[in-house]
């Protein structure tokens, strides 16, 4: 019996990915972080914020739609429906506060009946701003890139959006977390001193023709599902 007939396959959770990037002297740079070693995925290795989807994410209520062109490739997108394309997008914004500090949100000039009550688990810190003020997350700067599913056989496995956002998007101070430390603004060539798995890889040499002026706009840009068999080879689809 070989190691992959003893060992199934773990279930496959949604997870969400941001990828905050900035232009600096003509340069594209990316935010990257180092997972914890403890982590039973990726540990060591150098990502881009984002986790699973939680229940919570489809409780809170943001403060815009998402953009045309993100709504537009979301639903394209196998078994994601409305509901679930802004869960996905909002899991994005929670993970990268949670991990960077860093909040896509916008204030509410009316707080809705939350803001009093108890906010869904997780989103306490994030809405809370100064003096009062209830922030409600912003996905209107996402734009929806890739989705990727980890391979089999590895200890975790996600259906993972990655979705692109500019550094601009995003206020708060810059600081590492538990679960993503050593963050850094990073240009491409850079990363080849760097861990990173070969997704990550793969994403960022794909980078600058997504956020390419005259693709991010497109709705009708597909949108690249990659998944790895058994066999070790990428198989790529256009959503």
């Amino acid at each position: 019996m070989t190691d992959s007939a003893k060992k199934p396959s773990p279930p496959i959770r949604d997870a969400a990915t941001l990828i905050l990037y900035r232009f600096t002297a003509g340069q594209l740079e990316v935010l990257l972080g180092e997972r914890a070693g403890g982590h039973a995925f990726m540990p060591n290795r150098y990502v881009f914020p984002g986790g699973r989807l939680d229940l919570a994410d489809y409780r809170i209520r943001p403060a815009t739609g998402l953009n045309p062109a993100t709504a537009a490739r979301l639903e394209r997108a196998r078994i994601t429906g409305p509901r679930k394309a802004m869960a996905l997008a909002l899991a994005a914004i929670r993970e990268t506060f949670e991990e960077t500090g860093l909040r896509l949100a916008a204030p509410l000039a009316k707080p809705p009946r939350q803001a009093s009550a108890a906010l869904p688990k997780g989103w306490q810190g994030f809405c809370a701003g100064q003096d009062g003020q209830f922030l409600a997350p912003d996905p209107s700067s996402l734009l929806y890139v890739c989705r990727a599913v980890t391979p089999p056989q590895r200890p975790r496995r996600f259906d993972a959006r990655f979705f692109a956002a500019p550094a601009a998007a995003a206020s708060g101070t810059l600081a590492p977390s538990e679960e993503l430390g050593k963050l850094h603004w990073v240009t491409p060539a850079d990363t080849a001193k760097l861990d990173l798995p070969d997704i990550t890889k793969l994403v960022l040499s794909k980078l600058p023709g997504w956020v390419a002026p005259d693709v991010v706009a497109d709705p009708s840009q597909g949108v690249p599902y990659i998944r790895r068999g058994r066999d070790g080879k990428h198989a790529m689809i256009l959503e």
